[in-house]
């Protein structure tokens, strides 16, 4: 969470809404900003932490851990039409990259601002394919791994 807030000004610059969830109370979120998170990101997470007690968001989200009473850490993408574009559910040994989620986020900008897709890796600026018929078996034509 502390390097997606420290990445906040892009995603701002992205027009994106950021939010983190945990099944934590309000109290416990204001308590780990002051003694953890701001000592991290200077004045801390810049956007909202919401508490998800008892799971209902992460259970409908297939991220709620029952037995455990946790929400299990994710992270999901969801376009302007509220569709889930792309989520991303790590135990939490194993960090997540908010460098790629700021190019998923710009790689559906662009799909779908001019209905072109990216290819694995894409970076702004790169070829995109345009997905028709012609398209098939020659994809290797225009885009090389």
């Amino acid at each position: 969470m502390a390097a997606v807030a420290a990445l906040y000004d892009e995603f701002k610059k992205l027009d994106t809404v950021v939010l983190a969830m945990s099944t934590d109370s309000r109290f416990v979120h204001r308590i780990w900003q002051e003694e953890e998170l701001s000592k991290m990101v200077p004045g801390g997470v810049p956007f909202p932490m919401l508490s998800d007690a008892g799971g209902k968001i992460g259970t409908a989200y297939g991220v709620y851990d029952e037995e455990a009473g946790v929400d299990i850490r994710g992270r999901f993408i969801i376009d302007p039409n509220f569709v889930i574009r792309a989520m991303e559910v790590l135990t939490p040994e194993v960090g997540r990259n908010p460098e790629e989620l700021i190019r998923q986020v710009k790689a559906f900008q662009h799909v779908n601002a001019t209905g072109e897709v990216t290819p694995s890796g894409w970076q702004p600026g790169e070829v995109t394919l345009n997905p028709t018929p012609d398209l098939v078996g020659k994809v290797w034509t225009v885009w090389k791994p």
